[in-house]
């Protein structure tokens, strides 16, 4: 494994402390107690991904579908049931990431609280890092501090930030970033947007708005709307995915505070009921702990 990518696997492996010693721990216990598989360990095993918030409907898959691996090779070793477990959860897990595409508008969602800002701030670093021209700008304007807090983050970032006054329409401030980003020949346009799901009639209608000004004055660019979801808040985040998924049309899911929960399982059950990849995690606070989410060193590092 290059030198580089250890580094990264490393940072992974240490923000998921958490889930690994809830997931894994407890799978070993249980497969230290098995002399041969049965139906408890099954229960058991369940029980134990549920407890790790991969949801009710992806444990009882990946049971069904052990069971069915377990039986076709004819095996009774529990340690083997734990690497076909391992080999399942990769499977269902993998998922194509769409190309990139430039120029490109971000749409960043999420209700307050789930790291959004922080968030784009590190997408902006992360691809000004990969020689992007990058822009931000600040479409949350009901919400008080919330475009002085990507102000800090464009001004760490290096990158420009389009803002109006607080409670200015949020299409106005998609309308003169996108001149802006068309006059500067940018590659990349991050633009935050408010997570009002108490009233998702009027979300949809500003999201849309939002859509057909961006498809209005640049039809060239490649539009993807991001949602940024708190592992810390489990199958709540999952709740807040389905909502956003009724309003919009989502490209990819950002989890964040991964390092804060033994609950890290969430990415299986949001991978499993929304049929939506998992492009970044949060594994701490440091600029370099968002990663582009890898399905096989994800599991590695929980199993």
């Amino acid at each position: 494994m290059p030198e580089e990518k250890q580094n990264l696997f490393a940072r992974l492996k240490q923000g998921l402390t958490k889930s690994r010693a809830s997931l894994a721990g407890r799978v070993d216990d249980l497969v230290l107690a098995t002399r041969n598989i049965d139906e408890d360990f099954y229960e058991e095993l369940t029980d134990i991904l549920i407890m790790a918030d991969i949801g009710v409907r992806a444990a009882d898959e990946l049971i069904a579908a052990l069971k069915a691996k377990v039986s076709a090779e004819k095996t009774r070793d529990a340690r083997r049931a734990r690497e076909l477990l391992k080999e399942l959860l990769k499977e269902r897990m993998r998922m194509p990431r769409p190309p990139l595409k430039w120029p490109m508008v971000m749409l960043v969602v999420g209700v307050n609280g789930v790291g959004k800002t922080t968030t784009i701030g590190k997408l902006a670093l992360r691809f000004r890092e990969a020689q992007h021209t990058v822009m931000l700008a600040a479409a949350d304007t009901f919400r008080a501090a919330a475009a002085d807090q990507l102000a800090v983050w464009a001004e760490r970032a290096g990158t420009p930030l389009v803002r109006l006054p607080e409670g200015t329409d949020p299409a106005a401030v998609v309308f003169d970033a996108v001149q802006s980003f068309k006059s500067k020949e940018a590659d990349l346009l991050i633009v935050d947007t408010a997570g009002r799901l108490h009233n998702k009639k009027h979300l949809m209608e500003e999201l849309r708005k939002i859509a057909r000004v961006i498809a209005r004055e640049h039809p060239q660019a490649e539009v993807r709307t991001l949602l940024v979801i708190d592992a810390t808040t489990g199958q709540n985040g999952l709740v807040q995915a389905k909502e956003f998924q009724e309003v919009s049309e989502l490209s990819g899911i950002i989890i964040t505070k991964l390092d804060g929960t033994a609950k890290g399982g969430i990415a299986m059950a949001i991978r499993c009921e929304l049929n939506v990849p998992v492009l970044y995690v949060g594994v701490g606070e440091g600029i370099d702990d968002l990663q582009a989410f890898d399905a096989d060193a994800f599991v590695d590092a929980i199993l």
